[in-house]
């Protein structure tokens, strides 16, 4: 029998496939930041270097397959679809809440299924704040060893918590426990918002809680309050219906959410990633990484050539972006290509006392 947990992750994908999911009123902000064009780049485009490394692993581009899935029967052709396609081109990827598992370890091969075709990606772990304090640091070990993690990210969904009518409200204690896991765990730790972003006040407790990396997991992709909105109307909840459509469109943009997480860290610009130009701009503000997984969930059904075909057009959009910002590697993009910030992202920055100008002057000729 399949439990409450492993059914409702079966019915957020087969949502997120059927549904409009994402943002309806706010983007993720990318429009309001312009790539500094270089007309003569003196570069060989074929020869540009995309690798990087992170968190001790080394990747040939910098951009991860955001969690997806797993827990339910029918996720594992998903996951293997999208573990073999990031293999073969040298990515990463996080699987889904493994809460799934935990409650029923017969749903643990939709998640070892990742680490199996992808033997040396990437692979993050996966759980919910709301659940580290019931797990504990043996419940995190047992994550991690179940699909050989490189990493474990603790995920922040308490706006879909708070509007789904079985979610866990109770927030209290989820920071020490993020800071006892951060010292104990053998593998970093990535604190990583589900669509409402991270603010400059969250990301200095992370820092002092010693995580490893932030995952912005701004507004402007999926809207998990939205996607709680579909899932209400089918059981006539509609008080969370009408919670969930009131706050559809409720955090902080991705683009916003970079500069906001700029302390040190490594940051992983998750939330309306669907092109390569959006990770370019995403490395140029500050980000380490990209990451993106609603445009991959179609693909991933149709099976691996599928995932791979749209992985390789926006690795090439990727190439393109930093042939034309005069980038041959990520270093360049990260440490010295312009950008500058207009529109409502430049409002709400500047009422936030960043000063974006920073980002506007190429660091060789200042």
């Amino acid at each position: 029998m399949i439990n409450t947990t492993s059914k409702r992750k079966i019915e957020h994908l087969q949502l997120c496939m059927e549904s409009p999911v994402e943002a309806r009123n706010v983007t993720a902000g990318f429009e309001d930041v312009t790539l500094v064009h270089r007309a003569l780049p003196e570069l060989n485009m074929d020869e540009l270097d995309l690798s990087v490394d992170f968190l001790g692993k080394h990747l040939q581009a910098p951009f991860l397959v955001a969690s997806i899935t797993g827990g339910h029967p029918d996720t594992l052709p998903v996951n293997a679809a999208l573990a073999e396609a990031v293999e073969e081109l040298g990515l990463g990827i996080g699987v889904g809440s493994q809460r799934a598992a935990i409650d029923d370890p017969a749903q643990e091969e939709s998640f070892r299924i990742v680490r199996d075709k992808a033997p040396n990606a990437f692979v993050y772990g996966n759980v919910g704040a709301a659940q580290i304090k019931e797990y504990g640091i043996e419940g995190m070990e047992k994550l991690v060893e179940m699909i050989d993690a490189d990493a474990l990210a603790i995920h922040l969904n308490f706006l879909q918590e708070a509007i789904q009518p079985e979610g866990d409200r109770d927030a209290t204690g989820c920071l020490a426990m993020i800071s006892e896991i951060s010292s104990m765990l053998d593998v970093p730790v990535i604190v990583k918002e589900t669509g409402a972003g991270i603010s400059r006040e969250d990301a200095l407790k992370f820092l002092d809680a010693g995580v490893s990396a932030i995952d912005v997991g701004g507004v402007g992709g999926t809207s998990w309050a939205g996607v709680e909105v579909y899932r209400t109307r089918d059981q006539g909840d509609s008080l969370s219906g009408h919670l969930g459509d009131l706050f559809w469109d409720f955090g902080i943009p991705t683009v916003a959410s970079i500069i906001e997480s700029k302390v040190s860290l490594p940051i992983i610009a998750t939330g309306g990633i669907r092109t390569g130009i959006d990770i370019a701009k995403s490395i140029a503000l500050g980000a380490s990484m990209a990451s993106a997984a609603l445009p991959f969930v179609g693909p991933a059904l149709e099976g691996k050539d599928a995932v791979l075909s749209m992985l390789s057009r926006m690795l090439a959009e990727f190439r393109t972006a930093m042939f034309l910002c005069g980038c041959g590697n990520i270093s360049d993009l990260h440490g010295g290509a312009p950008v500058v910030i207009t529109g409502k992202t430049l409002e709400y920055l500047t009422q936030r006392g960043f000063n974006v100008k920073d980002y506007s002057t190429s660091l060789d000729i200042l």
